[in-house]
Parts: structure tokens; C-alpha cells; sequence
């Protein structure tokens, strides 16, 4: 099942160059083999990782994966000397593939909990549909999440009931970070975002701007599977932002909608 909404035109065909940004943080243990299996799923796709480590071993691991493959120039990594959090990295990613003139963009986790080989048919799904912005969302009929702990997946639901009963934007997951962007969605992300949250809170902040700004919006079913390799970078600090962060965009959101011309 997928679920679509719009509240505009569909936007033009786009080019075909794909961009992907990872956000990283420790993430030695699985960088290389994702880079591995993201080009071989879609062999010509610019990937670029955002490392906000405390130590430069990830970058080893990027380089090291950058040598095995037929094409490293298709490969960037920057190693940002603190953490800075997500929202920052996916801007900082998002810039530097659109001034590479990537077209359509995928945003993702390092951790393997979005799996790389649902790339493609999300894609497709979203050139099919026009959409720009397409959210693999995991609580629609037909995704599944799987050795989540149950911590996590309470304030999962939690920080997405609070976020659709204030924004009130008609999709079931605000919160995952496995997401397709078409070209007119990336300008307007480096437009106009990062102002409101440096974390995982830029996920709502960025569907409310994508909303307001009229794009096309739509969620497909995926398979969640929490992290066997690695250490999450989430801390109980950054969830508690999180919901304070989701006040915030409602409170912008508001104000834009009152706003003339809105």
C-alpha cells in the first residue's frame, strides 16, 4: 500500500544522476559494506557521507571501501571535527550533491535499518507518482520493524503522534530518515531549512517547509530493521529536543500559514 497527497501541480521530469547522504557517527563497522551494497543496487549513484566522529576511523573505512570500487570519484566523505547533528550533515550532503547536479536525492542512515535494496523500487515509486518528497514509512499496512527495543519504539510513536496531532500533514511516519527528494525538494531544503533544529527533529522541520512550499508528498511500506553492527548516536538528550522541536515547527508552521500570501 502507498499513500499520496498533494497540494499542487506535479513538478517536471527530472535528471536521472542519483545522489545519496548518510549522515555517520561511529559508524567503522558498517559504512564500507553499505557503500558497497547502495552501488550495487545503483551502480552510478554519488554518495556522500557526512562524519561527525570524534575519531577519523570511519573515514578510514571510507577510503578503504573508495579503493575496491570501479569508480571512487563517485565517492565523498567529510569529516566535521564535532557533532553537529543530523539535520546539519543531510543539508551539508544535499548541498554538495546538488552542486555535483545530482537530480533525485536519497537520504539514509548508516546502521543498515533502511536496507539499501529497497532503493530502486523507491525511486521508481517516486518518479512514477511525481512525488517530491517520498517518505519510507514504517507504519503503514505492509512495513515491518524488526529487534527494535521496546524504549525506541514507544517513543517512536510517541514523538509521531504528537507530531501529526499538531502539524496535522497526512502521513503515518514523520520521524524516519529513509527518504526520496526530487530536485525541486532539494533546492527548496537548502533554501530554507536548518533553522529550526539541528537533529532528528530536521525531519519534521523539512516535510512542514516541503508542505508549505506546495510540494508533492507521499509514504511507501518498508522494512525497519534496528542496528546489529555499531553504536547508536541518539541520545536521551536528543530525544527529549526532539519533542520540544516538534512544538517549534508547529509554532512556525502556524505563524506561515497566517501569513499573507499563505
Amino acid at each position: 500500500m502507498e499513500n499520496y497527497y498533494t497540494n499542487s501541480v506535479p513538478a517536471p521530469a527530472d535528471c536521472e544522476t542519483i545522489g545519496v547522504v548518510i549522515p555517520a557517527y561511529k559508524e567503522q563497522d558498517n559504512i564500507a559494506l553499505l557503500i558497497k551494497r547502495i552501488h550495487g543496487f545503483v551502480p552510478s549513484a554519488r554518495i556522500v557521507i557526512i562524519d561527525d566522529s570524534p575519531d577519523l576511523v570511519t573515514m578510514s573505512a571510507v577510503e578503504g571501501s573508495r579503493a575496491l570500487l570501479p569508480k571512487p570519484n563517485l565517492i565523498t566523505a567529510v569529516h566535521r571535527e564535532r557533532k553537529e547533528g543530523r539535520g546539519s550533515a543531510i543539508l551539508a550532503g544535499m548541498r554538495h550533491l546538488r552542486d555535483a547536479g545530482c537530480g533525485r536525492v536519497v537520504e539514509m542512515d548508516a546502521d543498515f535499518s533502511p536496507p539499501p535494496e529497497e532503493i530502486p523500487a523507491l525511486l521508481r515509486s517516486a518518479r512514477e507518482s511525481g512525488l517530491d518528497l517520498l517518505i519510507a514509512s514504517r507504519y503503514l499496512p505492509g512495513s515491518r520493524i524488526e529487534n527494535w527495543p521496546i524504549r525506541r519504539r514507544l517513543f517512536s510513536r510517541v514523538a509521531n503522534l504528537l507530531a501529526r496531532l499538531l502539524l496535522r500533514i497526512p502521513v503515518s511516519d514523520y520521524t524516519n530518515g529513509f527518504r526520496i527528494y526530487s530536485p525541486r525538494a532539494v533546492a527548496e531544503v537548502c533554501r530554507s531549512c536548518g533553522n529550526l533544529g539541528r537533529g532528528f527533529i530536521a525531519l519534521s522541520e523539512i516535510l512542514v517547509k516541503l508542505d508549505l512550499a506546495g510540494c508533492r508528498i507521499g509514504e511507501a511500506p518498508t522494512r525497519f530493521v534496528n542496528r546489529n553492527r555499531g553504536e547508536s548516536s541518539v541520545t536521551c538528550e536528543e530525544l527529549r529536543w526532539a519533542v520540544a522541536g516538534i512544538v517549534r515547527i508547529f509554532l512556525f508552521q502556524r505563524n506561515a500559514q497566517r501569513a499573507p500570501g499563505q
